[in-house]
C-alpha cells in the first residue's frame, strides 16, 4: 500500500470513529472501532530501514549494564523508608532477584556488592558469595567499600583529621581490593561523603593531601587487571565542602593515585542543568572515564529511575561515548552500572524499567549517522546537526529490540513475562513477616 492510501484509509477508519462518537451511544461500538484503529496502524506501520535495524542489533550486541545489589533491598530517605513487603534482605536473595531480571533482559550478567551490606563477613564472604552467583546465574561485579556508615566515618575517611581513622579507612579500602581479587572483580567504586558542613572547619589543602596518599596506597593493593574507580559529589552529606566535589578533583586524585585509576560518573552527582555530556567528553579525551552510576533526578541526587526524568540526556551521554569510538577507532572500556533506590516502586519492576530504558537510549544513540554529523558539524550547519540527534532520540527503537530479544530466545516483553512468571508472588510470601520487622524511622 502506498503512504497516501495508507494516509487515506486511516482517514476514512478515524471518520468512522468519530460518526461512532457522535451518532451511537453504544459504549461497545466506539471500543470495537478504536481497536480496528489500534489493529491498522499496527499492521500497516512502515518497517524500519535494514541499515538502522542492524545498527541497533550491533549496539545491542555489546550493552551490557551492571545492577546494584542495593536497589533490591529496602531503601528511603533521610526521613525513614517504606518497607515493600517483597524487598530482598539478605545477600543472596539480592543475587535471586538479580538474576531474574538477567534472565529477563539478557543483559546484566553482573551485580554490584557493598562491602559492609553484602560482606559482612569481609573477606571471608566470598565463599558464600561465588555459591551464590553461581545458583542464581549473575557474576560479583564492582566491589564498593563503605567508607560513610560508621560512625568513626563522622568527620571523614580518607580526609579524618585522626590518623588512626584514615588508617581504618584505607584497611576496609585493601579489604575490599581483596574481596574484588577473590571474587574475580574488576572495579573497585570509592564513593567519599567526606567534606565539612561550615566555614574554617577543616583544613581543605591538608585533606587533599591525605585522599592524595591513601587512594596511592589503595591503587598499589591492585591487581595488573583490576581498576579504582573514583567517584565524585558536589555535596551531601557535606554542605559547605565536599573534598570530591566534581570531575576536575576526581581526575585529578584519580591521576596521582596511579594508572589504573579512573574517574567514575554518577549522573545525579551534579549541579542542575550542568552539561554532563561536556564532562563526559572531556574524559574520554583525557582517557580517564572509567564507569557510570546511572539513576535521575529533578532536583539534586534523587536517585530516580534512569531516563525517568531527563532520557534525552542520556541519550546525549551515550552519543558522546560512540561518537568518540567513531572518531578515534578505539573502544571506550567503560563500566556501565545502575546506582537507584526505589523507595516506593517495585524493586524488580523498577530495575527491569530502567535495563529496558537504558536498552532504548543506547539503541537510539546508535542511529545517530556519525559522518553525516560531522560534516554537518564542519559546515557549522547547525540545524542539520542538531536534527541528526534529535532524529534519533525520535526513532521507535522498541519494535527492533523485541526482534533482538527474540532472536535470543528472551522474552519480547520482560516486563509482562516479570508479571506472569509469579516470582513475585513467591518472594512476597517467603519475605513478607521479615521486612515487616524492619521497619525504621528518622526520629
Amino acid at each position: 500500500m502506498s503512504r497516501s492510501l495508507t494516509r487515506l484509509a486511516l482517514q476514512s477508519v478515524v471518520l468512522t470513529v468519530l460518526q461512532c462518537e457522535t451518532t451511537s451511544s453504544r459504549k461497545e461500538n466506539r471500543d470495537l472501532v478504536r481497536g480496528r484503529i489500534v489493529t491498522f496502524v499496527a499492521e500497516e506501520r512502515f518497517p524500519m530501514d535494514a541499515g538502522k535495524s542492524k545498527k541497533i542489533f550491533d549496539a545491542l550486541e555489546t550493552f551490557r549494564i551492571e545492577l546494584p545489589s542495593w536497589g533490591f533491598a529496602n531503601t528511603g530517605t533521610r526521613f525513614g523508608k517504606f518497607i515493600q513487603a517483597a524487598a530482598a534482605t539478605t545477600t543472596e536473595e539480592k543475587f535471586s532477584d538479580a538474576g531474574q531480571v538477567h534472565l529477563l533482559t539478557g543483559v546484566c550478567p553482573t551485580v554490584a556488592l557493598h562491602v559492609l551490606w553484602d560482606c559482612p563477613d569481609g573477606v571471608h564472604s566470598t565463599d558464600d558469595i561465588r555459591k551464590f552467583a553461581e545458583r542464581h546465574g549473575v557474576l560479583p561485579g564492582s566491589i564498593n567499600p563503605n567508607l560513610f556508615q560508621d560512625q568513626e566515618y563522622k568527620y571523614g575517611s580518607f580526609g579524618n583529621p585522626d590518623p588512626a581513622i584514615r588508617q581504618s579507612a584505607l584497611q576496609h579500602t585493601k579489604d575490599g581490593i581483596e574481596i574484588a581479587r577473590r571474587l574475580r572483580s574488576r572495579d573497585i567504586s570509592m564513593w567519599f561523603a567526606d567534606g565539612s558542613n561550615y566555614p574554617g572547619t577543616a583544613n581543605i589543602r591538608q585533606r587533599k593531601q591525605w585522599f592524595k596518599e591513601c587512594l596511592k596506597e589503595s591503587h598499589h593493593q591492585l591487581s595488573p587487571e583490576q581498576r579504582l574507580l573514583v567517584e565524585y559529589k558536589p555535596f551531601e552529606p557535606a554542605f559547605y565542602h565536599t573534598d570530591i566535589a566534581d570531575w576536575g578533583m576526581a581526575l585529578l586524585l584519580a591521576r596521582a593515585a596511579g594508572p589504573q585509576a579512573k574517574v567514575l560518573v554518577d549522573t545525579g552527582h551534579h549541579y542542575a542543568a550542568q552539561n554532563i555530556e561536556q564532562i563526559v567528553a572531556w574524559l574520554l579525551s583525557e582517557d580517564m572515564l572509567g564507569g557510570f552510576h546511572f539513576n535521575d533526578r529533578r532536583y539534586a541526587d534523587d536517585d530516580l529511575t534512569m531516563g525517568s526524568i531527563d532520557p534525552y540526556q542520556v541519550l546525549r551521554i551515550f552519543h558522546e561515548i560512540r561518537y568518540f569510538e567513531w572518531e578515534t577507532g578505539q573502544h571506550a572500556d567503560i563500566a556501565y552500572m545502575v546506582d537507584q533506590s526505589h523507595n516506593l516502586k517495585g524493586k524488580i519492576e523498577a530495575m527491569i524499567q530502567t535495563v529496558t530504558m537504558a536498552q532504548e537510549l543506547f539503541s537510539k544513540a546508535a542511529l545517530v549517522d556519525e559522518p553525516e554529523l560531522a560534516t554537518a558539524q564542519q559546515k557549522c550547519d547547525l540545524v542539520r546537526a542538531e536534527s541528526l540527534l534529535q532524529d534519533a532520540f525520535a526513532t521507535d527503537v522498541r519494535p527492533a529490540i523485541q526482534e533482538w530479544r527474540v532472536s535470543k530466545g528472551l522474552p519480547s516483553n520482560p516486563m509482562e513475562a516479570f508479571r506472569q512468571n509469579g516470582y513475585l508472588e513467591r518472594i512476597t510470601k517467603e519475605r513478607a513477616a521479615r521486612n515487616s520487622r524492619n521497619v525504621s524511622s528518622y526520629a
